[in-house]
């Protein structure tokens, strides 16, 4: 599968229907957004308990529960993608040509996107 068609896939499971016009404002944006930072809260909050509970050790269980909350963060991706009309191939190719740019100038380091 590729991104495009888990985008195209993912899209038929959506709940809320969004303005016909593009907007920031659009309750079925801002649930999406809030979901993204909430699902990537919970990869970030099974690595913390990792850590606090477990002094770091990730067992085949973390490994599979980390997963379902990567698909998620993966899906609310995915749907804001769609609903800026960008195909989710695109944003990733578009993603390792910026981070092979920096790479290449030995960039990697820093902070800012123009660096």
């Amino acid at each position: 599968m590729n991104f495009n068609e888990y985008q195209r896939q993912a899209k038929t499971t959506e709940l809320m229907d969004r303005s016909e016009q593009l907007s920031a404002n659009d309750p079925a944006m801002i649930a999406k957004i809030l979901g993204l930072v909430g699902e990537a809260g919970e990869v970030a909050e099974k690595f913390k308990k990792i850590v606090r509970d477990r002094e770091g050790v990730i067992t085949d269980e973390d490994k599979l529960d980390i997963r379902k909350e990567l698909g998620d963060v993966l899906w609310y991706i995915s749907a804001l993608a769609d609903y800026l009309d960008l195909p989710l191939d695109e944003v990733a190719e578009k993603n390792l040509e910026k981070l092979f740019d920096r790479k290449s100038r030995g960039a990697q380091r820093g902070s800012g996107d123009d660096r």
